[in-house]
């Protein structure tokens, strides 16, 4: 099984290294970093404005992969991803702002996909039925739905919660309330606060389509020649379900996890934006809306890292699941 790991991970890894270069690539043809000086007043010099450019190695006059060849040596030998237009190590933006994002994206895909599978078992399990019915409208619904309105829904029925109180009871504009002073207790409660109404966005979001692939996947599960076989030696239709249908239906759904996880980051940059939250999905916005090369080609390395881990991870769960993949 680690052989199969390793090699899964060697794969991934490659596909992240790829995925990084070709951002820099795209970004470095397609971004104009002069952009920002011109039109000022006083506009700096033509040659002032060459002079910032090699700083940050972004000058357009320079062959592409010539900078590409600069900006990847600095990576290996110096662990620098270069430095954004604001005169930061594009390292020190990523470590201040991924702990915001892995917040959102841990909670809410984890709890998205336990959903998810519960609500897809036991629509499969209960098809057609009302209960089926109810969780395919739903999640039809929540899946056609983009992911800023639901966000936006959340905050109006919060604010009318907190109006009909009389209290704040939810707070959902940043990730911590500014100027609160109090012990640990009451800043780890102010935080998990804020966190209520973006996790909720994500998870609805996530598990609406981890519901509708678990329904499908269980369905061919439910007349599977070992169900009846289990049935057949005595065992109930609760535990033969458990025990061999969930399990085997699993097993798509952890490749699908891996796929879907990168759309769960587009998600949690809408969700950041919404409930200004500081986190990567929004400096990635920053970064193009700002012409900052760098920025763009670090942002994407971290999406692409998370990808390779939320890959590897999906792997694994797929070899305990099926011993076949091992051999």
């Amino acid at each position: 099984m680690i052989g199969f790991v390793v090699k899964r991970f060697v794969n991934y890894f490659i596909l992240t290294a790829i995925a990084t270069l070709l951002a820099y690539v795209l970004a470095s043809l397609s971004l104009n970093p002069a952009q920002r000086y011109l039109g000022r007043n006083p506009q700096p010099s033509p040659e002032v404005i060459t002079s910032i450019l090699d700083g940050l190695g972004v000058n357009p006059n320079v062959p592409v992969l010539e900078r590409l060849w600069t900006w990847l040596s600095n990576l290996v030998t110096h662990g620098s991803l270069g430095i954004t237009v604001d005169n930061q190590q594009v390292t020190d933006v990523i470590f201040a702002r991924a702990g915001v994002s892995l917040r959102l994206l841990i909670i809410g895909s984890v709890i998205g996909a336990v959903l998810g599978v519960v609500f897809g078992v036991w629509g499969a399990v209960k098809q057609y039925r009302i209960s089926d019915q109810l969780v395919s409208y739903a999640s039809f619904t929540v899946g056609a739905t983009p992911t800023f309105v639901i966000g936006v829904v959340l905050m109006i029925l919060a604010t009318s919660l907190n109006g009909l109180t009389g209290h704040q009871l939810i707070n959902f504009s940043g990730e911590y309330t500014a100027g609160l002073q109090g012990n640990f207790l009451v800043m780890f409660g102010d935080r998990l606060n804020h966190l209520i109404l973006p996790t909720i966005t994500l998870s609805l979001t996530a598990a609406a389509g981890y519901s509708r692939y678990q329904r499908s996947a269980m369905l061919d599960v439910l007349s599977a020649d070992y169900i009846r076989t289990a049935r057949s030696k005595g065992m109930s239709r609760n535990r033969a379900l458990v025990k061999h249908g969930v399990r085997i239906a699993l097993i798509p759904m952890s490749t699908y996890f891996a796929y879907s996880f990168a759309l769960l980051l587009t998600g949690a940059t809408v969700v950041e934006l919404v409930f200004s939250w500081h986190g990567m999905g929004e400096y990635l916005v920053r970064s193009v809306q700002q012409n900052d090369i760098n920025g763009v080609a670090g942002s994407v390395m971290f999406a692409s890292i998370l990808v390779l881990i939320a890959g590897t991870l999906s792997e694994i769960v797929y070899a305990a699941l099926d011993p076949r993949v091992r051999v």
